[in-house]
């Protein structure tokens, strides 16, 4: 089967430049490259078809010779193995870029993002504060200026790679790349290192740092300090450091987003004639009335006494918990009066104690109904 026109495959004129033919052929690959299209077998085919033409335009010799006698004069040159011609090579780098997320050529690595956990009282995480703190990390070498290199020397481009970090084998229509062994993927040899940080470009050091804790914080939040974190290899930009907020218990307090919790034990006493006593929250000391005949765990709602979120929103509330406490340690006195009560009370216990009654009936019917 006769060959097509490598011109007529790459969708060019005979007189296109270099440029024209690398921007054609690096489209072609991109819609017929396998990993794009598995278990298509045109495809394949159209991308064989694309790589042979492009081998063959992308180098002036071939080229020249294609342009002269057709097929015939590079038939022997297409397809060998060994690295590809540096036409080939730049383009196809460039494709594996766009189709998978990264060049061929070497990055400078930005540095490793640093995580700080920070412990607040509760009173801090609600009105916000500033807290200094010291944090281990690497630096930029100040001998080398973080290139590793001892002061008026530099790195050298990697002769195995080329500067490029990757090294790639071509075999038939594949390109395999791989991370360079000789300098391991940063595309320069530092044959004479700095004496500080031994070639590294990064030495170990504590830095302090304020933080600026804003009103509001809760566990789990995290406060993003840019370029605080440690520095990037060979003079790259440094990472981030991430303040973890970790909110100590609290003896009195407990928080539900914007909400706070506290239990307030009552005498019974009180929680039966109703009064008024005292309660804390963060701003201060507020008033709580309590109407007769309160119960175990009945809620009082203080509006606007709670926490304003840190990401907006209405000011949550201060919800207090009433515990009922049993008395102890009662003297013969204490004990007569409540017996007395007792007695009293015994005789319309339906008024006095509804719950207990409504139980002690619901009682007597589960046990009703296991007779039945």
């Amino acid at each position: 089967m006769s060959k097509r026109d490598y011109y007529e495959t790459l969708g060019v004129s005979n007189t296109a430049s270099d440029a024209d033919i690398k921007k054609a052929f690096r489209r072609l690959a991109m819609k017929y490259h396998p990993d794009r299209n598995p278990d298509d077998e045109e495809a394949e085919h159209s991308f064989k078809e694309a790589k042979e033409a492009f081998d063959v335009l992308s180098s002036p010799d071939k080229r020249a010779a294609y342009d002269q006698f057709g097929h015939a004069g590079v038939d022997q040159s297409v397809g060998g193995g060994g690295f590809g011609s540096s036409g080939f090579g730049d383009a196809f780098s460039d494709i594996f870029g766009d189709i998978f997320g990264g060049g061929g050529r070497s990055r400078v690595r930005k540095g490793a993002d640093l995580q700080y956990n920070l412990e607040l009282s509760l009173e801090d995480a609600v009105a916000g504060t500033t807290v200094k703190i010291r944090v281990p990390t690497l630096k930029h070498c100040t001998s080398c200026s973080g290139s590793g290199a001892k002061p008026g020397s530099s790195p050298e481009t990697c002769n195995t790679c080329g500067g490029h970090g990757q090294v790639r084998m071509q075999q038939g229509f594949f390109s395999v790349q791989q991370t360079c062994p000789n300098c391991r993927g940063k595309g320069s040899i530092i044959s004479d290192p700095c004496d500080t940080c031994h070639g590294a470009g990064r030495v170990k050091e504590h830095k302090s740092l304020s933080v600026e804790v804003p009103a509001g914080v809760d566990n789990g939040d995290r406060i993003r300090l840019s370029g605080e974190g440690e520095a990037g290899e060979a003079g790259a930009p440094a990472g981030d450091l991430f303040v973890q907020i970790h909110v100590k218990p609290h003896p009195i307090f407990e928080r539900d987003n914007a909400d706070l919790y506290c239990e307030v034990p009552i005498n019974i006493v009180t929680a039966a004639l109703g009064g008024e006593l005292e309660v804390p929250s963060l701003g201060g000391r507020l008033n709580l009335k309590i109407p007769a005949g309160t119960q175990t765990h009945k809620l009082f709602r203080m509006r606007g006494k709670g926490v304003k979120p840190v990401r907006g929103g209405p000011v949550g509330d201060l919800i207090c918990r009433i515990v009922v406490e049993t008395p102890v340690k009662l003297n013969g006195e204490q004990k007569e009066l409540l017996e007395k009560l007792g007695q009293s009370m015994g005789k319309a216990s339906n008024k006095h104690s509804p719950n207990e009654n409504s139980w002690i009936d619901s009682m007597k019917k589960f046990f009703e109904d296991m007779k039945s």
